[in-house]
């Protein structure tokens, strides 16, 4: 079943999604039941986090949660277009310029996201910029780096009250969920959020400024950077991690580089 669906995720690759967004965000707030699974989807990362749910008590809030999500957006809207439906995450910046390792750090083996007891893996890639002094600030331009929608999807949940004296690891985070992926993705260490649960974004927008919230993240021995983690579900809704590092590549930039 695993190899299948990477199979699937390959060929996506190739053929690239586009949302047909009528009739999903035609509606100025969220329906109730987007907010209710919204909300469920935040106090599952609460109670992972803090460690006041079992893992398989995790993982069945978590399918159920999702289940509901993919009734919720049912369309048949997906078509296959060029690679634009992807944008870089990093304004200003491409990936070439700012993927750690180029691509290298990516580590999916051991992933578990309902156990937080796990540790080593490091199913995603970390984004950097120009940032030596640690300021939040571009070295290039003196200001907030933008941090945009790798694609379009609804915003499902928000943290924002990270403080530089907390041991939570992930610090100022985002999680979106992708329809026509049907999966999501996690942006770390921000700043500043400028999203709120049952949002829609459009691939592009601006969505938090880059920062150094988290506990490792905040240390002098990490530099600035944006964490970016995708999770494919599988045909049960529990969550596969995938290296978006070809996505990356391919993706449409937005702004341009000082340095080009």
């Amino acid at each position: 079943m695993v190899k299948a669906l990477l199979m699937t995720i390959k060929r996506m690759v190739g053929i690239v999604l586009i949302l047909s967004i009528s009739g999903w965000i035609n509606e100025s707030e969220p329906s109730e039941k987007l907010s209710e699974s919204c909300a469920a989807f935040h106090q599952i990362q609460m109670d992972i986090r803090d460690d006041v749910i079992s893992p398989d008590s995790a993982r069945a809030a978590f399918r159920a949660v999702m289940q509901q999500l993919r009734a919720e957006f049912k369309r048949d809207t997906c078509h296959a277009i060029d690679s634009a439906y992807f944008v870089y995450p990093v304004k200003n910046y491409t990936a070439r310029e700012s993927v750690g390792g180029r691509g290298k750090g990516y580590r999916a083996d051991g992933f578990d996201l309902f156990d937080n007891n796990v540790k080593g893996s490091h199913p995603a890639h970390d984004l950097f910029i120009k940032d030596k002094d640690q300021d939040n600030l571009d070295d290039r331009t003196w200001k907030p780096v933008d941090v945009l929608a790798f694609t379009s999807g609804i915003v499902l949940a928000t943290e924002t009250g990270w403080k530089f004296d907390s041991e939570y690891r992930g610090g100022n985070w985002i999680w979106i969920y992708d329809p026509c992926l049907d999966g999501v993705f996690y942006y770390a260490h921000n700043n500043i959020i400028e999203v709120q649960p049952g949002q829609w974004v459009n691939a592009g927008d601006k969505i938090a400024e880059m920062g150094r919230s988290g506990y490792n993240a905040y240390q002098k021995r990490s530099p600035t950077h944006l964490h970016l983690m995708f999770l494919q579900l599988d045909e049960y809704g529990m969550p596969l991690p995938v290296n978006t590092y070809d996505w990356m590549l391919m993706a449409t930039t937005k702004g341009s580089s000082p340095d080009e």
